[in-house]
C-alpha cells in the first residue's frame, strides 16, 4: 500500500487528511514536527509527502516549511512534496514549487485537485488487491477455513474472534474472495485505530462543515464498499452512539452522512472482527445486544498459534520465503516458543532473522526467542560451557547453540573466552 507523509502541527487538519486519504486506500504517516517528518522518510518508504508551512504555533513565514523541504529534499531527491499553504506563505509555495515541488494548494484545500495530485505522481492504489494466501496445515485451521469458505457464498453478517495478530483479517479477505462479491471492493476499517469523534464520519462519511477540518463533502466506508464487503476491525472500540446507526445499517441499508438528511442506501456485506469478550461487553453495558446479534450470524473463532502447532513451521517458511531454510536448532526453538503475539510475533520474527542471518540457514538465535536459550543463563556461561562440552571444536558447539561458526568466533572475541 501506498505510504503518504502528512506533516502539520494542526491535529484536526492531520486528521481530515488522514480520513481522505484512507477512504481512498493509502496508508497515511503522520508526523507534527519537521524531526518526525525526516525520521519518517528516513527509515519509511514513503512514497509522497504533503507538508504545512510552518509547524510553531504562532509562526506565519512559511520558514520552517522551506526549510524541511530542502532537509527532505537532500534525504531524497525524488520524494513528491505537496505544500499546503495559507495566504500568508504564498511567495515562499511558489518558490519551492519552482525547485521542485509539485505544486501547492491554498487553505482550505479542494479534495479533487489533491487526490489528482497524489494520483498522478503515485499511481492510484484502487487496483483490485492479490488474493490473501493462507497457510492451513492444523487441522483447527483447515476446518475454520471450510467454513469460511462455506459461509462466504452467503450474505450473513460474520464475527471472527479471536487474540490479537492471530490472522482475522485473512480471514476476513479469504472470506470475501470467495464470495459472490469478490470483483467489488473489500473495504477495511481498523476501530482501534480511529479517535472516537471520527468514527461516525469514516463510517458514514460527512458534509462539508459538519466538523472541524471537513472542507469537503466525504465519501464514508459504507458508501466505499457498496456491493462490496465492509471490513469492520476491533468492533468493540465502536462507541454505542455509532453502535444504534451501525445497527440501523445492518437492518435497512440506510444511513445519513454526519451534517446531512438525505438517506443513502447500500448493499454492504458486514464482517467484523474482535479479540474482546462481546458477550461479556453486553452484560456490562457497553455493546448492544441487538448489535452483538446482528453481526454474530455466523462465529468463526481462530485459536491463538501456540494452539495450532502444526501451522508455525509452514508460517515460518512462507515468511521467509523459498531462499531460505531453516535449521533443526531454529524449527525446535519456533515450536518451543509461546507466541504470545500470534502470527503476527512469528512473522516479525522472521523479519529479524532475514536481517541477521549470515548464510540462507536461518539458526535459531537469529529468531531472538528467549527459548532459544536457557532462561535465567548468560550468554557467556553458555557458550563456555558449550565449548567445554565439546572440547573446543567450534563446529560442533556452534551447532548446538544455534550458531554459525563465524557468529560465535565473535562471541568469543566479544567475551574474551581463552582456550
Amino acid at each position: 500500500m501506498t505510504k503518504i507523509l502528512i506533516v502539520d502541527d494542526n491535529p484536526d487538519i492531520l486528521a481530515a487528511l488522514e480520513l481522505l486519504l484512507s477512504l481512498h486506500e493509502y496508508e497515511v504517516i503522520t508526523a507534527n514536527t519537521y524531526k518526525d517528518a525526516l525520521f519518517a522518510v528516513e527509515r519509511l518508504q514513503i512514497s509522497l509527502v504533503i507538508q504545512d508551512m510552518n509547524f510553531s504555533q504562532g509562526l506565519t513565514s512559511g520558514n520552517e516549511g522551506k526549510t524541511l523541504f530542502y532537509q527532505l529534499r537532500q534525504v531524497k531527491p525524488d520524494l513528491p512534496i505537496i505544500l499546503i499553504t495559507a495566504w500568508t506563505q504564498l511567495e515562499t509555495a511558489i518558490e519551492l514549487v519552482k525547485q521542485g515541488a509539485v505544486d501547492y494548494l491554498p487553505k482550505p484545500w479542494n479534495d479533487g485537485k489533491l487526490l489528482e495530485l497524489i494520483s498522478a505522481h503515485v499511481g492510484s492504489t484502487l487496483q483490485k488487491p492479490e488474493p490473501v494466501t493462507l497457510v492451513a496445515e492444523s487441522a483447527a485451521m483447515k476446518n475454520l477455513c471450510q467454513l469460511a469458505e462455506k459461509v462466504a457464498d452467503s450474505d450473513v453478517n460474520v464475527l471472527i474472534t479471536g487474540p490479537n495478530g492471530s490472522g482475522k483479517e485473512k480471514i476476513a479477505d479469504h472470506i470475501h474472495q470467495h464470495s459472490k462479491r469478490k470483483a467489488m471492493p473489500f473495504v477495511k476499517v481498523n476501530m482501534g485505530a480511529l479517535p472516537a469523534q471520527l468514527m461516525e464520519a469514516e463510517l458514514f462519511g460527512a458534509e462539508k462543515g459538519a466538523f472541524t477540518g471537513a472542507n469537503q463533502k466525504r465519501i464514508g466506508r459504507f458508501e466505499a464498499a457498496d456491493g462490496g464487503t465492509l471490513f469492520l476491525d476491533e468492533i468493540g472500540n465502536l462507541p454505542l452512539s455509532g453502535q444504534m446507526k451501525l445497527l440501523r445499517v445492518l437492518q435497512t441499508g440506510e444511513f445519513e452522512r454526519l451534517g446531512s438528511n438525505e438517506t443513502i442506501k447500500v448493499n454492504v456485506r458486514v464482517v467484523s472482527a474482535t479479540n474482546e469478550n462481546l458477550q461479556l461487553a453486553v452484560q456490562q453495558g457497553s455493546f448492544r445486544e441487538d448489535l452483538f446479534y446482528r453481526l454474530n450470524v455466523v462465529n468463526l473463532d481462530l485459536l491463538p498459534l501456540k494452539q495450532r502447532i502444526d501451522d508455525i513451521i509452514p508460517l515460518a517458511k512462507h515468511f521467509i520465503g523459498s531462499e531460505y531454510l531453516l535449521s533443526s536448532q531454529a524449527t525446535a526453538s519456533l515450536l518451543a516458543h509461546q507466541w504470545p503475539g500470534n502470527v503476527r510475533e512469528l512473522e516479525n520474527a522472521c523479519k529479524r532473522a532475514l536481517v541477521f542471518a549470515e548464510s540462507n540457514e536461518l539458526q535459531a538465535i537469529d529468531f531472538n526467542l528467549s527459548e532459544a536459550q536457557p532462561i535465567n543463563r548468560d550468554e557467556k556461561s553458555i557458550i563456555v560451557e558449550t565449548l567445554k562440552k565439546h572440547n573446543g571444536v567450534i563446529k560442533h558447539a556452534a551447532q548446538e547453540l544455534g550458531l554459525s561458526r563465524q557468529a560465535l568466533y565473535r562471541r568469543i572475541e566479544k567475551y574474551q573466552i581463552s582456550e
